[in-house]
């Protein structure tokens, strides 16, 4: 059975790249958001496998989300230009991050991290 992987980011350019890239992973449905709002409401109507974050949404940061992923058990990581995660809050700095710009062979070390590529 193929993941299906909700997508966070305000960017669509790398929204789309993203979308490659999990594709080429074997992501089987790929959701893709721009906004905490919408994410919240696709969470609501459907289950996903895991689900990738970007952390600065221009007006917001997708923290408070995140931790809602956490209290629901869905597996997620952070996907942002920040180097490392020393300057997100600390109930949050263990999470995995992907850098931004990354590929397709970074994207599968990430995957790993989130011990979510056994499924795809």
């Amino acid at each position: 059975m193929a993941a299906s992987v909700l997508v966070l980011e305000d960017s669509l350019i790398i929204a789309l790249e993203t979308e490659d890239i999990l594709r080429a992973n074997g992501v089987g449905s790929i959701d893709i958001v721009n906004t905490h709002d919408q994410a919240m409401d696709a969470i609501r109507q459907k289950k996903y496998d895991f689900a990738l974050l970007d952390v600065n949404l221009g007006e917001a940061m997708s923290f408070d989300f995140a931790r809602h992923l956490a209290e629901q058990q869905v597996p997620f990581g952070f996907v942002s230009g920040y180097s490392d995660t020393q300057d997100f809050p600390e109930d949050l700095q263990n999470v995995p991050l992907l850098v931004k710009p990354f590929d397709e062979d970074t994207m599968q070390s990430f995957l790993a991290k989130l011990s979510v590529n056994r499924d795809l």
